[in-house]
């Protein structure tokens, strides 16, 4: 199943969605996969007219591959612009990823501060993509492509304080509009920014991870190509604190990450 396919499986039926192994990371399904479903979930109990603007998302254990996840979402409050709103991936009765998010409207006011430019980076085409290779890079890689901007690949010796480059869903038929599930899907695909540090394979993963959302979004399709560059705050103890943003194809700011991730090398 291909990414809207699974986004319209929890629409569908949120009591019982089965992530194919296709999109593995290691033991446990991709996390941002995880994550953009319980968004989806979230998403169908909030008002029209509130866009999402902040998640902060735990990764509790990892969700298994080809076993049913239940989605659970919980009303914390319903203000006259806001909702807060919790939600929760479930398997064999234990929860597997925590999400609690903002859903705002917008309101009149003087405050308007343009966002930073996005960082100048070679042409999607001049840079190299990271293939998928069977056994070797995690599987949900198959339908995710990153090409290589900034810093180095994992696992190369690269002291390098910043990664990323451009990404997008990989071998689109045609062209579906984006949203914010699907940002969190192309965030979440790179690896921790940390791991290039290393000169040999070791697991990583995110232990927590905060999303902000520039509203309105930028109108994109899944055959865009955007931008991302994370930067390393610090890292030390086998744990590292990672800044990131994401921009669409024409230097729009997209989305604003914060992750702190956990690394075994």
């Amino acid at each position: 199943m291909g990414f809207s396919e699974l986004l319209q499986a929890v629409r569908d039926n949120p009591q019982a969605v089965l992530i194919p192994a296709q999109w593995g990371q290691g033991r446990a399904s991709f996390g941002g996969l995880v994550a953009a479903l319980v968004f989806e979930a979230m998403r169908a109990q909030v008002p029209s007219g509130r866009p999402a603007r902040s998640l902060a998302i735990t990764f509790v254990g990892p969700a298994a591959p080809d076993v049913a996840v239940s989605f659970e979402v919980e009303m914390l409050r319903e203000g006259k612009a806001v909702s807060q709103v919790i939600g929760r991936a479930v398997q064999g009765g234990q929860v597997v990823t925590l999400v609690q998010g903002s859903f705002g409207a917008g309101r009149e006011s003087r405050i308007v501060v343009k966002a930073a430019e996005a960082p100048q980076a070679k042409a999607v085409e001049a840079c190299p993509e990271m293939p998928y290779i069977p056994n070797v890079t995690p599987e949900f890689t198959r339908y995710l492509a990153m090409r290589w901007a900034f810093g180095g690949l994992p696992f190369t010796n690269n002291p390098s304080r910043e990664m990323g480059g451009w990404v997008r869903l990989r071998d689109q038929g045609s062209a579906e509009p984006v949203n914010e599930a699907h940002l969190l899907a192309l965030v979440d695909a790179w690896p921790p920014a940390v791991l290039p540090h290393l000169s040999a394979p070791a697991p990583g993963s995110t232990l927590t991870w905060t999303i902000e959302f520039v509203q309105p979004m930028s109108e994109l399709s899944t055959l865009d190509w955007c931008l991302y560059r994370a930067q390393i705050e610090h890292a030390r103890d086998g744990y590292g604190h990672v800044a990131a943003a994401l921009w669409s194809p024409a230097g729009e700011l997209l989305a604003i990450s914060r992750q702190t991730v956990a690394v075994f090398g």
